[in-house]
Protein backbone atom coordinates (compact mmCIF):
# COMPACT_ATOMS: atom_id res chain seq x y z
CA UNK A 1 0.00 0.00 0.00
CA UNK A 2 1.19 3.43 -1.19
CA UNK A 3 1.03 5.75 1.88
CA UNK A 4 2.72 9.43 2.72
CA UNK A 5 4.62 9.16 6.10
CA UNK A 6 4.82 12.14 8.05
CA UNK A 7 7.25 12.54 11.05
CA UNK A 8 7.51 14.99 13.12
CA UNK A 9 11.12 15.68 15.64
CA UNK A 10 9.98 17.50 18.15
CA UNK A 11 11.98 19.72 20.60
CA UNK A 12 11.82 17.80 23.49
CA UNK A 13 13.35 14.30 21.84
CA UNK A 14 9.75 12.47 21.05
CA UNK A 15 8.49 11.90 17.49
CA UNK A 16 5.37 11.78 16.17
CA UNK A 17 4.01 9.94 13.01
CA UNK A 18 1.15 10.71 10.45
CA UNK A 19 0.39 7.52 7.73
CA UNK A 20 -1.76 9.08 5.21
CA UNK A 21 -3.21 6.69 2.47
CA UNK A 22 -1.18 8.46 -1.33
CA UNK A 23 -3.86 9.33 -3.69
CA UNK A 24 -3.09 7.68 -6.80
CA UNK A 25 -2.46 9.66 -9.83
CA UNK A 26 -5.53 11.48 -11.16
CA UNK A 27 -7.61 10.70 -7.71
CA UNK A 28 -8.27 13.99 -5.77
CA UNK A 29 -10.95 15.80 -4.34
CA UNK A 30 -12.28 17.49 -6.98
CA UNK A 31 -13.97 15.53 -9.02
CA UNK A 32 -16.49 16.62 -12.06
CA UNK A 33 -20.00 16.19 -11.16
CA UNK A 34 -21.53 12.99 -12.59
CA UNK A 35 -24.27 15.50 -14.57
CA UNK A 36 -21.47 17.98 -16.38
CA UNK A 37 -20.00 14.63 -17.72
CA UNK A 38 -23.32 13.63 -18.89
CA UNK A 39 -24.53 16.93 -20.47
CA UNK A 40 -20.35 16.71 -22.21
CA UNK A 41 -20.98 13.65 -23.69
CA UNK A 42 -24.51 14.34 -25.27
CA UNK A 43 -23.41 17.15 -26.52
CA UNK A 44 -19.99 17.03 -27.99
CA UNK A 45 -20.21 15.58 -31.42
CA UNK A 46 -22.96 17.94 -32.59
CA UNK A 47 -21.41 21.21 -30.37
CA UNK A 48 -18.42 23.15 -29.77
CA UNK A 49 -16.58 23.47 -26.42
CA UNK A 50 -17.98 26.37 -25.80
CA UNK A 51 -21.54 25.93 -26.47
CA UNK A 52 -20.88 22.98 -24.19
CA UNK A 53 -19.76 25.57 -21.61
CA UNK A 54 -22.24 28.16 -21.85
CA UNK A 55 -24.87 24.88 -21.06
CA UNK A 56 -23.63 23.91 -17.99
CA UNK A 57 -23.48 27.86 -16.65
CA UNK A 58 -26.90 27.96 -17.55
CA UNK A 59 -27.72 24.89 -15.90
CA UNK A 60 -25.91 25.95 -12.63
CA UNK A 61 -23.42 23.18 -12.41
CA UNK A 62 -19.89 23.92 -11.53
CA UNK A 63 -16.74 22.51 -12.00
CA UNK A 64 -15.08 20.09 -9.59
CA UNK A 65 -13.45 23.26 -7.97
CA UNK A 66 -15.97 25.41 -8.35
CA UNK A 67 -15.56 27.39 -10.67
CA UNK A 68 -17.54 28.17 -13.90
CA UNK A 69 -17.17 26.63 -17.18
CA UNK A 70 -15.19 27.97 -20.10
CA UNK A 71 -14.83 26.50 -23.45
CA UNK A 72 -11.00 25.38 -22.15
CA UNK A 73 -11.98 23.51 -18.85
CA UNK A 74 -14.64 21.45 -21.04
CA UNK A 75 -11.63 20.76 -23.94
CA UNK A 76 -9.76 19.41 -21.13
CA UNK A 77 -12.28 17.20 -19.33
CA UNK A 78 -13.35 15.72 -22.60
CA UNK A 79 -9.55 14.59 -23.27
CA UNK A 80 -9.08 13.36 -20.16
CA UNK A 81 -12.51 11.27 -19.91
CA UNK A 82 -12.28 10.40 -23.88
CA UNK A 83 -15.02 12.37 -25.35
CA UNK A 84 -14.86 12.71 -28.88
CA UNK A 85 -14.80 16.53 -30.01
CA UNK A 86 -16.75 17.64 -32.16
CA UNK A 87 -16.17 19.06 -35.86
CA UNK A 88 -17.81 20.92 -38.46
CA UNK A 89 -16.85 18.24 -40.74
CA UNK A 90 -18.11 15.24 -39.44
CA UNK A 91 -21.74 17.38 -38.78
CA UNK A 92 -21.72 17.90 -42.64
CA UNK A 93 -24.52 20.54 -42.23
CA UNK A 94 -27.07 17.71 -41.26
CA UNK A 95 -27.78 19.71 -37.87
CA UNK A 96 -28.04 23.17 -37.69
CA UNK A 97 -28.12 25.79 -34.63
CA UNK A 98 -31.25 28.15 -34.11
CA UNK A 99 -29.29 30.97 -36.08
CA UNK A 100 -27.96 28.78 -38.97
CA UNK A 101 -31.59 28.12 -39.57
CA UNK A 102 -32.85 31.96 -39.21
CA UNK A 103 -29.91 32.59 -42.17
CA UNK A 104 -30.72 29.21 -44.12
CA UNK A 105 -34.56 30.92 -43.88
CA UNK A 106 -33.42 34.55 -44.49
CA UNK A 107 -35.28 35.36 -40.87
CA UNK A 108 -34.74 36.29 -37.80
CA UNK A 109 -33.70 33.71 -34.79
CA UNK A 110 -37.10 34.75 -32.94
CA UNK A 111 -38.83 33.58 -36.11
CA UNK A 112 -37.26 30.26 -36.13
CA UNK A 113 -37.64 30.29 -31.80
CA UNK A 114 -41.11 30.64 -32.26
CA UNK A 115 -41.92 28.44 -34.87
CA UNK A 116 -40.33 25.85 -32.70
CA UNK A 117 -42.50 26.95 -29.80
CA UNK A 118 -45.53 26.71 -32.13
CA UNK A 119 -44.74 23.23 -33.37
CA UNK A 120 -44.28 24.27 -36.54
CA UNK A 121 -40.77 23.31 -36.89
CA UNK A 122 -39.12 20.45 -35.22
CA UNK A 123 -36.15 21.17 -33.13
CA UNK A 124 -34.49 18.89 -30.07
CA UNK A 125 -32.58 19.64 -27.44
CA UNK A 126 -30.25 17.58 -25.64
CA UNK A 127 -30.86 18.78 -22.61
CA UNK A 128 -33.15 21.77 -21.44
CA UNK A 129 -30.93 25.20 -21.54
CA UNK A 130 -29.03 23.39 -24.42
CA UNK A 131 -28.75 25.16 -27.76
CA UNK A 132 -31.69 23.84 -30.13
CA UNK A 133 -31.01 21.48 -33.32
CA UNK A 134 -32.90 21.55 -36.33
CA UNK A 135 -32.21 18.92 -39.14
CA UNK A 136 -31.38 21.21 -42.13
CA UNK A 137 -34.05 18.79 -44.13
CA UNK A 138 -37.05 20.00 -42.04
CA UNK A 139 -36.49 23.69 -43.26
CA UNK A 140 -37.18 22.61 -46.94
CA UNK A 141 -40.82 20.43 -45.85
CA UNK A 142 -43.65 22.58 -47.62
CA UNK A 143 -45.15 23.29 -43.96
CA UNK A 144 -42.34 25.26 -43.30
CA UNK A 145 -42.20 27.36 -46.39
CA UNK A 146 -46.18 27.96 -45.98
CA UNK A 147 -45.91 28.90 -42.69
CA UNK A 148 -43.05 31.41 -43.42
CA UNK A 149 -45.67 33.44 -46.40
CA UNK A 150 -48.03 33.85 -44.19
CA UNK A 151 -45.93 36.91 -42.67
CA UNK A 152 -47.43 38.60 -39.58
CA UNK A 153 -50.31 36.15 -39.66
CA UNK A 154 -50.22 33.57 -36.54
CA UNK A 155 -48.54 30.43 -37.67
CA UNK A 156 -50.81 28.16 -35.69
CA UNK A 157 -52.75 24.89 -37.74
CA UNK A 158 -56.15 25.10 -37.56
CA UNK A 159 -57.08 28.54 -38.02
CA UNK A 160 -60.43 27.62 -39.45
CA UNK A 161 -61.88 27.00 -36.36
CA UNK A 162 -60.66 30.09 -34.68
CA UNK A 163 -63.48 33.12 -34.23
CA UNK A 164 -61.65 36.51 -35.61
CA UNK A 165 -61.40 39.19 -32.69
CA UNK A 166 -62.22 41.85 -35.70
CA UNK A 167 -63.71 40.50 -38.49
CA UNK A 168 -64.19 42.36 -41.86
CA UNK A 169 -67.22 44.23 -42.27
Amino acid sequence: MREVILTIHWRGGQHSQLRVRKPRTGEHGCQTPEQALAVMERMATRFSDADIAATLNRMGVRTGQEKTWTAHRVASIRRVRGIHAFRSAEKGGVWLTLRAAASRLDVTSHVVRRMIQDGILPAEQVVPGAPWQIRASALESDHILEALRRKGRPCHGGDQKRMQMFPDS
